[in-house]
């Protein structure tokens, strides 16, 4: 996809990855609807990207209604949408049994299934109808395309992370399916699973866990940085052949159990 004056939504794109998913883009031409719960933070984020090439909203990933009120904010603001990335998310931790042998609450179960799978779905299947009625652009005739995030956690999920760990888990299942399903309508998908990112929560951390986490990595011996998620981002936004692909961005890394 030729991305000069594109618009994209990126969910969660107030911090992190999402923000970092932002910045690469507009950098390649593209306006960016920003989807937060966090007004302050995205408010700051179209500051900073400027009004002409960005905008925010407000939305609930989880609810039906403040997607569609988020997606009717975009096409207004920018006329289409052709690329979705999803980078909205929870990473709450939890044992199956904790120190007193009680069970993991089911709340908390369901809500990082909700956030991050349901979630995910969501935006993305209310996204692809309003990609459907693009025209077809570029010599394969696309429509858009759809960056969901999983984790290397759905490969290698430690201890207390077996809400999270089915929640990227579940996004990964559903990339090919997903991408079957949109293939007549030319939307692809595809899945980023990034490994230990240098994220604000990440970089908090104190050093010793920190590099206890870095001694896994295989090559190089750091923590990625967010502007390499939106590099592959804005690759994958660009290589129309790519689909129903999951890519471990991870330096090798393979987590161990705790």
């Amino acid at each position: 996809m030729e991305l000069t004056n594109k618009v994209a939504i990126v969910t969660g794109g107030a911090s992190g990855l999402g923000r970092a998913s932002c910045d690469q883009l507009v950098a390649a031409g593209v306006n960016v609807a920003i989807f937060d719960m966090n007004e302050e933070a995205g408010q700051q984020a179209v500051s900073e990207l400027g009004s002409d090439r960005a905008c925010f909203s407000v939305v609930n990933v989880t609810d039906e209604a403040s997607v569609a009120a988020g997606i009717a904010d975009a096409v207004n603001a920018f006329g289409a949408i052709h690329i979705l990335v999803n980078c909205a998310g929870i990473a709450t931790a939890g044992k199956v049994l904790n120190r007193e042998g009680q069970a993991l609450d089911l709340g908390d179960f369901n809500k990082v299934i909700s956030v991050n799978l349901i979630g995910s779905f969501n935006v993305a299947r209310l996204a692809a109808e309003q990609m459907a009625k693009n025209e077809p652009m570029g010599e394969a005739l696309e429509r858009g395309v759809i960056v969901n995030t999983a984790s290397v956690a759905a490969f290698d999920g430690q201890m207390g992370q077996a809400a999270y760990s089915a929640s990227k888990g579940g996004i990964v299942g559903m990339t090919l399916p997903m991408a079957r399903d949109l293939a007549s309508v030319g939307v692809r998908v595809n899945t980023i699973a990034p490994g230990i990112m240098g994220t604000p929560l990440l970089e908090s951390l104190p050093d010793n866990v920190k590099d206890s986490l870095i001694a896994n990595v295989q090559f190089p011996k750091r923590l990625g940085l967010p502007s390499e998620f939106g590099d592959l981002v804005v690759t994958i936004a660009q290589n129309a052949y790519l689909n129903a692909e999951t890519i471990r961005l991870d330096g090798g890394i393979r987590m161990q159990p705790r």
